[in-house]
């Protein structure tokens, strides 16, 4: 898999989150990366309720107990590894997944 390199895996905190802008073809996009254990996942900052993003503080993504995504206009609650909406006005509703990659270290995002 080819694609634009967003970060290195380092620049997001074991079990965190981290805010960039991905270069994906003509468009910039805002992106969260979250990682979780060995995974990497990325999705659009953008709340499926009403494209707010969801951080209300740059780069935090993620619940009290880090166990989900959790947007700060309404406190939906999303399941980190598919993005799938478990509370709130937006339930039953997905995160817009990018596709992600990681090699050598770093992550690098592609449409």
């Amino acid at each position: 898999m080819s694609g634009a390199l967003l970060c290195a895996v380092d620049d997001v905190p074991e079990d965190g989150s981290q805010a960039f802008i991905a270069e994906l073809g003509e468009r910039q996009v805002a992106v969260m990366v979250i990682r979780k254990g060995d995974g990497v996942f990325v999705y659009e900052n953008s709340c499926p309720h009403i494209g707010a993003p969801l951080d209300f503080i740059s780069g935090q993504f993620l619940n009290h107990e880090r166990t989900h995504i959790m947007c700060s206009t309404h406190a939906a609650l999303f399941q980190i590894e598919d993005g799938f909406c478990i509370s709130g006005p937006c339930e039953g509703d997905h995160l817009i997944q990018i596709n992600a990659d990681v090699r050598g270290g770093n992550v690098y995002v592609s449409l």
